[in-house]
């Protein structure tokens, strides 16, 4: 007899093959069964006819370090179908930490990955100081998904170096042998993975870029050797150049990542998104990075299913209206939600808002440059619109002046309406060249970013927008739905080692997503202050979701979550 029983539906694999319809039985946390199954017993049988089964997806990018903490859900990513995260990218992290260091570690996040430090100083529940001691700590706590994380080159470096690696002053031999030792022991005690980051873009509160951005080879490399030493992990890198600030630079960074690949015979994978100062470059990196391969290293170029884009609203970190003097004076008055929107909608200080005109030559540019650059999100959000159709080209057709456009627009949703200004991967205001991107084997769908730039981001969704746009909606080239789901299932799993998952097959895992894909639709982003100290953040749901199983327990049934907990810590590949 099977404790659960999925019956009817319409199995993508994840490992690529054709959508075919089969039964799928679950013993424990295990799928034990595939095929056709009727007449079997079960505890439990979800019925997917007429709906897709897939694996559940596994997204390698998120910052959730100090959300697992506190947080047991962890939305938006268990809200969209993903059923395993990975943790500690982008050189930033929670373990090691000297107790003198926690503060900082708080505003290095913040100032990296717009996370509120009220909210992270009073949410999390600090008990460790190795990192070996973080994952045990983790280890006592359960959550909708599985939880792996990495060691970051940022709090390694200010444990062993102090003020010194915390102020990027380079590291000496000692130093270097110390946290190589250090990560060492993170990967034996169940680190996925070691991760750095050299984009200018990274900075901390106080504007100070991330240790380790400036880190020269002996350090990458010797920290590298940890790696090699026990055969496990996975280097993540966040590369100069990552934001468009220096493209020579980011064309050479595939040189010494390929070289330290071939060296310590582990992955590297790194951020790769298409930047404004030269929007061809992103091909030039991959092609490096697949004669590289071709040559022994193991480079895997992680990409976005869909632009960076910022959210502007009137609860957002960013709003187009914060150049307007009154704007900035109500703003300034610390009214509650209710009271602020009242205030916007009285007809005097709408004009005094949307009639503004700016008075200097640098604010005139910054306006201009921002109607030209900011969309309507509508609904469902459309992340891929058309140039013509900025706040400039809409109020040009419509006869009426950009800022009253926004002002409608982000008094919609009782004030809570959102704008879209694309910022990075969206250099010829299309996707083509992700299109293009998808179709390479080594090319790794991440960057989704959830539980971090809380306040202006929410690409948490984009598992769910691989399907939507990519399969179903998108208008041009898209993907067929195996290739599609096999991106962030299968493909992300073995990336990380991660090989008991993101497949449907007997000895899987049974993480699973039961899907009504006619359905399945992304809801739009909203503001909630739910963190701790009252501290907000943009969710985002979906719709479409029937059923989503972690090892085996419905976590979510309708899109709502069921109390269920049986998420587990991570520890090393399996």
């Amino acid at each position: 007899m099977f404790d659960l029983l999925i019956t009817g539906g319409t199995v993508v694999d994840g490992l690529g093959g054709s959508p075919r319809q089969a039964d799928v039985g679950i013993i424990g946390s295990t799928i034990t069964a595939v095929g056709d199954l009727s007449g079997s017993a079960a505890v439990k049988t979800i019925d997917a006819t007429s709906k897709l089964v897939t694996p559940g997806w596994v997204d390698v990018h998120t910052h959730y370090d100090g959300q697992v903490t506190w947080d047991e859900v962890l939305a938006p990513s268990s809200n969209h179908g993903v059923t395993t995260i990975v943790t500690g990218n982008c050189g930033v992290g929670f373990a090691p930490a000297a107790p003198d260091r926690h503060e900082w570690l708080i505003a290095l996040m913040e100032g990296v990955e717009d996370i509120p430090g009220t909210a992270l100083a009073e949410g999390m529940t600090w008990g460790w100081e190795s990192f070996p001691q973080y994952l045990d700590n983790l280890d006592a706590r359960h959550w909708t998904i599985d939880v792996g994380t990495q060691i970051s080159h940022g709090a390694v470096r200010a444990y062993v170096m102090g003020d010194r690696g915390a102020r990027n002053e380079p590291a000496t031999a000692a130093d270097i042998v110390a946290m190589a030792e250090i990560v060492e022991e993170a990967l034996r005690a169940g680190a996925l993975g070691f991760s750095t980051s050299r984009t200018l873009a990274h900075r901390a509160a106080d504007g100070e870029p991330v240790p380790g951005t400036f880190a020269m080879a002996d350090e990458l490399f010797g920290i590298g050797k940890a790696l090699a030493a026990i055969g496990e992990g996975v280097y993540e890198v966040a590369p100069l150049g990552t934001a468009g600030e220096d493209v020579p630079g980011m064309l050479e960074e595939v040189s010494w990542m390929a070289k330290l690949s071939t060296e310590i015979g582990r992955p590297v994978t790194y951020a790769l998104l298409q930047v404004d100062g030269d929007p061809e470059a992103w091909r030039t990196m991959v092609e490096r990075s697949l004669k590289a391969n071709a040559d022994g290293a193991f480079l895997r170029p992680q990409i976005a299913a869909r632009p960076t884009g910022l959210l502007s609203g009137h609860f957002t970190t960013y709003s187009l209206f914060d150049l307007v003097p009154a704007y900035i004076e109500l703003k300034a008055r610390g009214l509650s939600d209710e009271a602020l929107v009242s205030e916007l909608q009285k007809p005097e200080v709408r004009r005094a808002i949307v009639e503004w005109e700016p008075t200097t030559k640098e604010d005139e540019a910054r306006v201009h440059g921002a109607l030209h650059s900011t969309f309507l999100l509508g609904s469902p959000p459309n992340y891929e619109p058309k140039a013509e159709d900025c706040l400039a080209g809409l109020a040009e057709r419509a006869g009426r002046s950009a800022f009253d456009l926004a002002y409608d627009a982000c008094l919609a949703e009782r004030g809570h309406g959102l704008l879209y200004i694309p910022i990075l991967n969206y250099s010829l205001r299309n996707l083509d060249h992700v299109a293009q991107m998808l179709e390479y084997d080594e090319v790794i769908s991440g960057l989704a970013d959830g539980g971090a730039h809380v306040g202006t981001i929410c690409d948490a969704s984009l598992p769910t927008y691989l399907l939507t746009h990519w399969v179903r909606d998108r208008e041009g080239k898209k993907l067929s739905i195996e290739a599609a789901v096999k991106k962030q299932t299968y493909d992300t799993a073995q990336l990380y080692g991660l090989s008991d998952r993101g497949r449907i097959a007997e000895g899987a895992l049974a993480d699973l997503n039961v899907i009504d894909f006619a359905e399945l639709e992304i809801l739009s982003p909203r503001v909630v202050a739910d963190l701790p100290a009252g501290g907000r953040r943009l969710l985002q749901d979906a719709k479409g979701y029937d059923v989503t199983i972690k090892s085996g327990v419905v976590t979510f049934d309708g899109g709502q979550p069921t109390g269920e907990r049986p998420g587990a810590l991570l520890r090393g590949s399996r």
